[in-house]
């Protein structure tokens, strides 16, 4: 296993003594610059022989190289038959909870080269501080329009596992590799990843902070397209990131609704962790409901906004082939544009203006006399 870690001390030891009961042969770690007590914790394993440590102090977002040298040295230095690149945050386990992860990988065949795990993100109830693994013991399997309400664009992307190799090439965020994919376990053998994404308002807030000036400093490198976390820097720094971070955990009626249609399914496989991790300091009631209050409008204007620009994007691509669907595509145009009365974000006004544009082209291209027969042009699609 690979992992490049900053900040993680309320985690990391609960981390890394579950893959080592998982049967991990070696945790390759790489501190990318902690300051909190991470690196102290990783030197005591390193010092163990269970941790290869190594050290990059740079903030820059170079996580696919860093991955990628970790990868291949888990081949060239330690034989690895197969190797999980990983993050602090993340559990692996098999899916049948009777068996290890080093069981499912010895009936894995190499010849499947790599696969993708599916990463499931675990809620619960907010903290101010702690580790959250006697907390947030519900796997999360709302909709993408209740995460959008929320101020989320959708669920964690699978994670790629893959064979042991000299040439492998680990994509940021560790979501693909270089290898093609010849095969995947049977359900009854395979993993999952159980993910704790927000364990804590002072760790998220932290996290967040740090992302989002790792990336602005990073030039041409930017965050997947379902990675909140310059969203979320932005929303930090006008002030509101608090109350983003509060309604992504589901309230008592909530959890109690989710239990009985599916939509939260206990997990507490991670609890008997809890006492490697940081204690949880509870939120005061008061401050709680005082931060949603302030973000709820926001946030269900910004979900409405982010289906209306998924429903317009449809509907411009169909628009070139049909021009029937001009007229739902400007009802659509008008509908969000009257929606960002409520939001009055410059970036979204600039976006929707251009797909007004759009149509306006469209609609010229259609009004153009087409050539006749005797007409002496080539007309082009």
């Amino acid at each position: 296993m690979t992992m490049m870690v900053r900040d993680e001390a309320d985690i990391i030891r609960a981390t890394l003594e579950h893959h080592r009961a998982q049967g991990v042969d070696r945790i390759i770690v790489t501190d990318n610059g902690s300051v909190d007590g991470t690196t102290e914790i990783l030197e005591e394993f390193a010092s163990d022989g269970l941790v290869d440590l190594r050290f990059d102090p740079v903030h820059q977002k170079q996580q696919s190289e860093v991955v990628t040298a970790m990868a291949r040295a888990a081949y060239t230095e330690y034989g690895a038959d197969w190797v999980i690149n990983a993050d602090a945050d993340e559990f692996w386990v098999a899916r049948n909870p009777a068996r290890t992860i080093r069981g499912v990988f010895e009936n894995t065949p190499r010849a499947f080269q790599t696969f993708l795990v599916p990463v499931i993100d675990m809620t619960g109830t907010p903290a101010l501080e702690g580790a959250g693994l006697g907390r947030l013991v519900y796997r999360d399997a709302r909709t993408v329009d209740e995460l959008r309400s929320l101020g989320l664009l959708a669920h964690s992307t699978p994670d790629a596992v893959h064979i042991g190799s000299p040439d492998i090439e680990v994509a940021q965020g560790n979501h693909a590799v270089s290898f093609p994919s010849r095969g995947t376990p049977a359900r009854d053998d395979s993993l999952e990843v159980l993910h704790l994404p927000w364990r804590s308002w002072g760790q998220y807030s932290r996290k967040v902070e740090a992302a989002g000036r790792a990336y602005t400093s990073a030039g041409a490198k930017r965050p997947s397209p379902n990675h909140h976390g310059m969203l979320d820097y932005a929303r930090m720094q006008a002030g509101m990131l608090e109350g983003f971070y509060l309604i992504r955990h589901p309230d008592a009626a909530r959890l109690e609704s989710g239990l009985a249609d599916g939509t939260f399914i206990l997990d507490d496989r991670l609890t008997s962790l809890a006492h490697s991790g940081k204690p949880d300091v509870p939120y005061d009631e008061e401050r709680r409901n005082r931060e949603i209050a302030r973000v709820a409008p926001l946030a269900r204007a910004e979900g409405l906004l982010f289906e209306r620009s998924r429903q317009i994007e449809e509907l411009t691509v169909r628009a070139e082939a049909a021009e029937d669907r001009i007229p739902p595509l400007e009802h659509a145009l008008a509908d969000a544009l009257h929606d960002l009365h409520e939001v009055r974000s410059r970036r979204l006004v600039q976006f929707f203006d251009r797909l007004t544009n759009t149509v306006v082209e469209i609609r010229q291209k259609r009004s153009r006399p087409r050539p006749t027969d005797s007409d002496d042009v080539t007309e082009s699609n």
